[in-house]
């Protein structure tokens, strides 16, 4: 579980470690990581967890976070980690790719092409890829990924989100050709509002007045801790099969989960082949390559 320190990335490995899952919680912050195991373990008897420091932001140190793994057997990766900056500065990692499309994307392909021999030598594995309701208002532009020409933060934001569902579909298609046993499936939390979640102290807690404040919103919003049940669904339901989508129940923003169609931009498979050829070149990673160096 990326992110699994903080918000929806939280509640997805308390739930998974309830339901007996060895978790490993794969953070940047090694210190959030321990508290979140910590507080997990007090509320999950018999809690299962281990953690390795990740850093989604630095595509060089993934090969080493992997190997640090210490695992020959995985059963699901969920790719949940993700950054909304909101300073009008565009910001840029260490490779000189922007910041978010960095976090919320390109760490991930690269990460799912170091974690692929493990995954496909898996029956039954998943690659759970989560999006967001935000990605359904944007449209990818192959030609400024890194919005160096159109840089605006939550249009960013919802671009990086929906390259993780272009690839997460194109994914699919790709599995089928190399590792059929192996599912891709995407998953989207709704709108989870931090004033709507439950607290978590020391990692987080929700005053009162929010709580007052913000409960008109439960008529349409939910917590974090409910936008985690796409996630925990996806990785543990049987009947949940590769190339589809999985999100809240009412208007794709709160309630239980269900089945989504995804809309042809998500899915589109000229577009998502394009994405993916530039992420290669990116990354130096392809999850089908039988070696994979990143940059």
């Amino acid at each position: 579980m990326t992110g699994a320190s903080a918000g929806i990335g939280y509640f997805a490995a308390e739930q998974l470690a309830a339901s007996g899952a060895t978790v490993v919680l794969a953070c940047r912050d090694t210190a959030k990581a321990e508290v979140a195991m910590r507080l997990i373990g007090s509320r999950v008897e018999g809690a299962r967890l281990r953690q390795v420091r990740m850093d989604l932001s630095d595509l060089s140190s993934l090969a080493e976070a992997v190997e640090n793994l210490g695992i020959d057997r995985l059963d699901a990766v969920v790719l949940n980690a993700g950054i909304l900056l909101s300073e009008p500065e565009r910001r840029t990692d260490r490779q000189g790719h922007e910041l978010m499309f960095a976090t919320n994307y390109l760490g991930h392909f690269a990460l799912t092409a170091h974690l692929a021999p493990l995954l496909t030598a898996t029956a039954g594995s998943r690659i759970v890829t989560v999006g967001s309701f935000a990605a359904r208002s944007e449209r990818l532009d192959l030609d400024d990924l890194h919005c160096e020409h159109d840089y605006r933060p939550k249009r960013t934001y919802g671009r990086s989100k929906l390259a993780q569902m272009l690839f997460g579909f194109e994914l699919d298609r790709r599995l089928r050709a190399h590792a059929p046993h192996t599912a891709s499936i995407v998953v989207h939390p709704g709108g989870a509002l931090d004033a709507l979640t439950p607290s978590r102290r020391p990692l987080f807690a929700t005053s009162i007045a929010q709580r007052i404040y913000s409960s008109p919103a439960r008529l349409v919003l939910h917590g974090k801790h409910a936008g985690a049940h796409p996630l925990v669904r996806a990785v543990l339901d049987p009947e949940i099969v590769s190339g589809q989508l999985w999100g809240p129940a009412v208007f794709g923003l709160r309630g239980r989960p269900q089945q989504e169609n995804p809309l042809p931009h998500m899915t589109d498979p000229t577009t998502a082949a394009a994405l993916w050829t530039a992420s290669t070149a990116l990354t130096g990673a392809d999850p089908f390559a039988r070696t994979t160096k990143t940059r």
